[in-house]
């Protein structure tokens, strides 16, 4: 699949087929998670591959009920590590080990969609419940939760904003 095909063809799925997902699939995934770019290449973000059905269900529960987080085969938590970059550009480390995290959700989910797997951005979760179920050491944020799977559903595009709202040219 061609670069701008994946770009445009991708579409958060919140439902998804009861069919697993190889081991060797998912770290296809994560190696082009790993692959986005990174401050100082710290590598400032970690990945929480969860399987399990009890801590999906927790998950689920820690992302204010969104049920499909449980149905998907599997979902992966995305982890700004602050105390990698932050050894190095102290109190701009916390951002830029968002900025890692953030960067390896887009590469993950457009590898997903190239190999005809779905997922979605979740994004709206109690993060100190996040933390606690997945045992997260100090110094370390989640950022996403993604659930992976194959697609039960082909929403279509949802409408985008006219590049000319968004754009400015030299200044605001």
């Amino acid at each position: 699949m061609e670069c701008m095909e994946a770009i445009k063809g991708r579409r958060s799925i919140r439902k998804f087929k009861d069919r697993a997902v190889g081991k060797e699939l998912i770290e296809e995934l994560l190696h082009a998670a790993q692959m986005a770019p990174s401050a100082g290449n710290l590598h400032a973000r970690d990945f929480v591959v969860v399987t399990d059905k009890a801590t999906k269900q927790m998950l689920t529960k820690a992302a204010l009920g969104q049920a499909f987080i449980e149905q998907a085969p599997v979902v992966i938590v995305f982890v700004a590590n602050t105390e990698r970059s932050s050894r190095i550009y102290k109190s701009r480390g916390e951002l830029y080990a968002v900025q890692d995290a953030t960067a390896s959700v887009q590469n993950l989910l457009l590898a997903a969609h190239a190999n005809g797997l779905a997922t979605c951005w979740v994004g709206a979760f109690d993060e100190s419940a996040v933390c606690e179920i997945l045992g997260l050491p100090k110094k370390t944020r989640p950022i996403a939760i993604i659930p992976v799977g194959y697609a039960d559903e082909a929403p279509t595009a949802p409408r985008r904003m006219a590049l000319d709202k968004v754009v400015h040219r030299e200044t605001w």
